[in-house]
């Protein structure tokens, strides 16, 4: 029986390793069918056709909205909360430190307050209780004139014949001229006090007074750039500052995205190789990517004739960052589903059809 088992158990037991060893090979050189693709890619719905990236953006285009002074920001009065929020223009979006532009301010407004009271007393000179003593002392220097003049005349009469010494009566003819003088000194000062302040010292002042109140101008301006505002109607699209932070008024620096949602535009890059085949007004759709089947209509609204380095890739791998392309803006007519802003979608432009 043994050997009977150890004839036949043996033979049987390679057969069987043999067979699944050819089930084996042959099951791993099998090649397994590709998946399909997570979403299916976007097909043309014309015969002759120029495709294109499309990017969504406002109406207004997306504004990005920055600062004109550098400094710490002490508010934020649409803060990321309230993003896709309606403004519009002129309300405040933040504002940057403006303490120290108050503090000017204030200085700058006392300055203000001092030439213009110093420009109202030049304009109201003189003052009504300078006059009368200025003018008592024309009358005392009058009188004075008269008793010198008195003194004199007989200085004359008695010289001759004896009675005055020749000192004495020269002495009152000199005082007699020195009276004179101070009638004429007096007569000016009052001429002087009733003509008022001179033309050149109003001027002046008032030179002055003009330079104050720029200055305040200036600083009033300064206090207004410190309020960030939204140049146009529209939705804050997003924001990127927060109270505390630092800002700076270098160019290209976005701080808010504002922009007018009510009829959204797709910008479209046409590769420069496309460009001769386009075709301007002619009829557009755009399909959403991941939804193939989702169409949108477009409407021309105009392009930009300046040629661009492209700057919104798709990831293809064919794709190079050194390609030039024309961008056409085009209008979302409708939307059975929300699009938003900054979404790309797949474009395509019926070259087959007439202008």
């Amino acid at each position: 029986m043994r050997r009977l088992l150890g004839k036949f158990l043996l033979p049987l037991l390679a057969v069987a390793f043999l067979a699944f060893a050819i089930l084996h090979v042959v099951q791993a050189s099998q090649t397994s069918a590709d998946p399909p693709p997570p979403a299916e890619p976007p097909r043309t719905p014309f015969g002759h056709t120029v495709a294109g990236a499309g990017l969504v953006e406002a109406e207004t285009e997306n504004i990005s909205v920055g600062s004109a002074l550098a400094g710490v920001v002490l508010e934020v009065y649409v803060p990321v909360e309230k993003v896709g929020q309606r403004v519009k223009a002129g309300d405040l979006l933040f504002r940057v430190d403006d303490r120290h532009l108050k503090a000017q301010l204030a200085y700058q407004e006392a300055t203000v307050a001092a030439a213009r009271a110093q420009l109202a007393k030049l304009a109201q000179q003189p003052r009504p209780e300078e006059l009368p003593p200025s003018a008592a002392k024309v009358r005392t220097a009058q009188a004075n004139v008269r008793l010198q003049q008195d003194l004199a005349e007989r200085a004359r009469r008695l010289q001759p014949t004896g009675g005055m010494a020749v000192e004495e009566a020269t002495q009152r003819l000199l005082s007699l001229e020195v009276a004179r003088l101070q009638l004429a000194q007096a007569d000016a000062d009052y001429a002087l006090l009733k003509a008022g302040a001179w033309k050149p010292d109003l001027d002046i002042a008032r030179a002055a007074l003009a330079q104050a109140e720029a200055q305040v101008g200036q600083t009033r301006t300064e206090l207004d750039r410190a309020l960030v505002r939204a140049p146009v109607d529209g939705e804050v699209l997003k924001v990127y500052v927060h109270p505390g932070e630092y800002v700076g008024a270098q160019p290209g620096q976005a701080l808010v995205v504002l922009g007018h949602l009510g009829r959204l535009h797709v910008r479209v890059d046409i590769s420069e190789h496309d460009i001769d085949r386009f075709q301007l007004r002619a009829p557009a759709r755009a399909i959403t990517r991941g939804q193939a089947r989702q169409e949108y209509p477009l409407r021309f609204v105009r392009v930009e004739p300046y040629v661009v380095p492209k700057k919104s890739l798709t990831g293809d791998n064919t794709e190079r960052v050194d390609t030039r392309v024309l961008q056409v803006i085009y209008a979302l007519v409708s939307a059975d589903r929300r699009v938003y802003v900054g979404q790309q979608l797949d474009v395509f432009v019926n070259v087959g059809a007439q202008d």
